[in-house]
């Protein structure tokens, strides 16, 4: 819990808690649902919470903003973001029903009540979103094509409505198409732990 408090001293005791709950509740889901490499379950506030939150260094989402979570997994960067915003709106996703299972058990351990989870593609959901967010699902190209029809026309943030992609190496080919609208923040400018030397968030208007 030192890395969260470290990173976001403001939080409440309601959050700081929710987010102490976390290494418990996937250690246990994990053992019946592999949702985390066996290797990273015990680095979960690491890799997995404190790599979602990068989001919250990029973006504070105002209340009542809208968020879609790509290919979720066992909830990340969703759960960790739903908890941080308690006022905003969030759909988990992702094509694999065991993993939307957890995501379920683990919010409604934790009580949020801002998570809504869909086991579907992204390709078949036609509701509309201010961001789309992910963590490294596939191509970032093949991955636009998914959402970028899924975009509220009214913004109510400081950045405009748009992906934020979590993703790491080098990514230069991979943007190449989108290298004008683009915009890329390099973790190490938020967190000093090795783990994030070549990870980022890339930030597409649309």
């Amino acid at each position: 819990m030192s890395l969260i408090e470290n990173y976001f001293p403001d939080l409440d005791a309601n959050r700081l808690a929710q987010f102490n709950n976390l290494p418990s509740l996937y250690t246990e889901w994990n053992a019946r649902i592999n949702v985390i490499s066996r290797k990273d379950i015990d680095n979960i506030m690491l890799h997995h919470v404190l790599h979602s939150l990068a989001i919250a260094k990029a973006i504070n989402f105002k209340p009542g903003t809208k968020i879609l979570d790509v290919g979720t997994g066992g909830g990340f960067p969703g759960v960790p973001l739903a908890i941080f915003f308690p006022d905003c709106y969030f759909t988990l996703v992702d094509s694999i029903g065991k993993k939307i299972k957890v995501v379920n058990e683990v919010a409604a351990a934790l009580q949020l009540k801002n998570i809504k989870t869909m086991h579907e593609r992204a390709e078949n959901i036609s509701d509309i979103f201010d961001f789309v967010i992910s963590r490294a699902v596939t191509q970032f190209p093949e991955f636009y094509k998914w959402v970028q029809h899924k975009f509220s026309k009214k913004h109510i943030n400081a950045l405009p409505n748009g992906i934020l992609y979590l993703k790491g190496g080098d990514l230069s080919e991979e943007l190449s198409a989108f290298k004008k609208q683009i915009i890329t923040y390099n973790l190490t400018e938020y967190f000093k732990e090795d783990f994030f030397e070549t990870k980022k968030i890339i930030y597409l208007p649309c």
